[in-house]
């Protein structure tokens, strides 16, 4: 809608600028916070969507980062108005965040959808929080910024730096093995989270923060800018600047979240070492906006590019040192023949804008592709009778010499059955077994849990076993490594083969070939689909959000979305609330 002068109305005047009782009712109640009257004259109006919590460690921060935004919005000429949204704390929420990450989407939707703004800055940074957010305002579609935690500050343990998530996984497996002793592993605790933060390992968070920035969702060097770092702080300020012209130049995540802006973060998460869990969160995204991606895209679009950041868990060095070497943009230049250079983003640059300017200053840490850290790295997919559709490995954490393995499987029906038994000297296992998980998909856990990259049986780890073939139905965290096999789809609780596993099972992994298979005749297998299909439902939950999520989520190889949620809701909304 256009006034008299040739402006567009903004979506906020539909409340704010009418004459009637439907205006005093918005403008009055939202003076009782101070704001003068002139407030409201049709400047744009900027929602905060703030995730902070003292129970996300990750996002402990975000109230001060809100304040820098807020400055930004006034000095553009905006009003700014923050808001809360559920905080998932990766760390801290049972059974798994990942039950409420869509949830949070929901929540965020109707949040932006239902209230009287223009333009949203969306503050996150643990795990489920920024794709929650994004695929929240994504589904809605108006003028959208992310500003992320930022990883916390590398941690220090006797002098030398350790890394979230990752160390902790090799400590406890050390502690289990008798190399490490309990006193020393908790002596690891103090030292490794040492600021607010994310992981500073290339986990979730870091990963979906230098992918939102590939994709161009923030402004440059959000991916990597230390949680505590000043320079955090003034982007803040710039984000709360730029949205607002933004909303006056109408551009929505449906401009910049194009197909060519997800193959751009399909090839970054290849040369960074990105974590597993971004090809469910892209998945998703792409199916709120209507862009057309498949779990093959991870595979084909990342095969010709190596691993070139050297980083925990995949590499050496920590996220406080893929900074300062040139971060993102500095990443970008060594790919850049790779990428779609004339994708836009928020910042009203291009990625080739953005790939012209940057610099690498340690290429120990980044880089060249001459000279990689790991020749092969993105996602691997596989299918075969044991994951009709789809299952995903991460060669670059993987060992080589297990890519390709034959070897008989070791079956644990819940994590609960895993726990009780993995540590028993008598259990039937050999380094050549592979580990198998089932119960722990979208459905049967419920939520998918970061359980994939089981802990290996103490009687293998005494005998210096570092790594074996581990397949589920699950996630891992992005911190994790090893030869793991996650995501198989269909999960076992939704019918999937992996339910017909027995231990004693062969299987065979060749991960050149991209295949998984089951080595049990097809007679045996249909008996055994017989034997499944005569026993009792497993039910589901009885009430609640619990009971929405088991009905309604889709698979894995889908993004684990839930299947209504497909779509956009867009921003209008016809009906006054008195």
């Amino acid at each position: 809608m256009m006034t008299d002068d040739g402006k567009r109305t903004l979506r906020s005047a539909h409340s704010y600028g009418k004459l009637d009782r439907d205006g005093f009712i918005h403008r009055s109640w939202m003076k009782n916070q101070g704001l003068p009257g002139d407030v409201f004259d049709g400047r744009p109006v900027i929602g905060i969507c703030n995730t902070w919590s003292e129970l996300t460690p990750c996002n402990s921060h975000l109230r001060e980062v809100a304040e820098h935004v807020k400055r930004g919005v006034w000095e553009a000429g905006g009003l700014p108005v923050e808001f809360p949204a559920m905080s998932l704390g990766e760390t801290q929420m049972r059974p798994t965040a990942m039950l409420f990450r869509n949830l949070l989407a929901m929540e965020v939707e109707e949040l932006i959808r239902g209230n009287p703004i223009d333009g949203v800055v969306l503050l996150g940074g643990c795990d489920k929080t920024t794709p929650g957010q994004i695929m929240g305002a994504a589904s809605v579609d108006l003028p959208t910024m992310v500003i992320s935690s930022g990883p916390m500050l590398n941690g220090k343990y006797r002098g030398k730096d350790i890394g979230s998530g990752t160390d902790v996984w090799k400590f406890s497996e050390a502690v289990r093995a008798g190399e490490m002793t309990l006193k020393d592993f908790m002596g690891a605790e103090a030292g490794m989270s040492r600021s607010p933060g994310t992981c500073m390992t290339m986990g979730t968070a870091s990963t979906m923060a230098c992918l939102i920035e590939a994709m161009g969702l923030s402004l440059p060097f959000n991916g990597t800018l230390p949680a505590m770092d000043a320079r955090r702080r003034a982007m803040a300020h710039e984000t709360g600047r730029r949205i607002v012209a933004m909303v006056k130049d109408d551009v929505k995540p449906s401009h910049i979240l194009t197909r060519a802006a997800f193959e751009n973060a399909i090839r970054v998460h290849a040369a960074i070492g990105g974590s597993t869990n971004a090809v469910v969160h892209l998945l998703a995204l792409a199916g709120r906006v209507g862009v057309e991606l498949s779990l093959e895209d991870f595979d084909a679009l990342s095969a010709d590019i190596p691993l070139l950041v050297d980083l925990q868990p995949s590499g050496r060095y920590l996220m406080e040192d893929f900074h300062y070497a040139g971060a993102l943009p500095g990443l970008m230049t060594k790919i850049k023949d790779k990428l779609n250079l004339d994708a836009v983003t928020v910042g009203g640059m291009t990625i080739g804008d953005i790939v012209a300017e940057g610099e690498v200053y340690n290429d120990e840490v980044i880089r060249p592709m001459a000279n990689p850290v790991k020749p092969v790295s993105g996602i691997w997919v596989l299918r075969g009778n044991l994951a009709p559709d789809g299952a995903v490995m991460k060669p670059n954490a993987a060992s080589p010499e297990l890519l390709t393995h034959r070897g008989r499987a070791v079956v644990f029906d819940t994590i609960e059955d895993f726990k009780a038994r993995i540590d028993d000297p008598a259990l039937e296992v050999d380094e050549t077994s592979m580990l198998v998980l089932r119960g722990c998909g979208p459905k049967g856990y419920p939520g998918m849990p970061e359980v994939g990259n089981m802990p290996l049986p103490p009687k293998l780890l005494a005998k210096g076993v570092k790594d074996m073939v581990r397949i589920s139905d699950a996630r891992m965290s992005g911190t994790a490594f090893g030869t793991v096999v996650l995501h198989v789809a269909p999960e076992s609780t939704a019918g999937g083969p992996l339910a017909l596993v027995r231990t004693g099972d062969e299987i065979e992994l060749n991960g050149p070939n991209r295949s998984l298979s089951l080595l049990v005749d097809e007679a045996e297998l249909a008996r055994r689909r017989a034997e499944l299909a005569a026993r009792p439902a497993a039910p589901i939950p009885a009430r609640g959000y619990y009971r929405l999520h088991v009905e309604h989520v889709m698979q894995a190889d889908k993004g684990c979305d839930l299947d209504f949620l497909v779509g956009a809701s867009g921003d209008r909304v016809t009906r006054e609330s008195h």
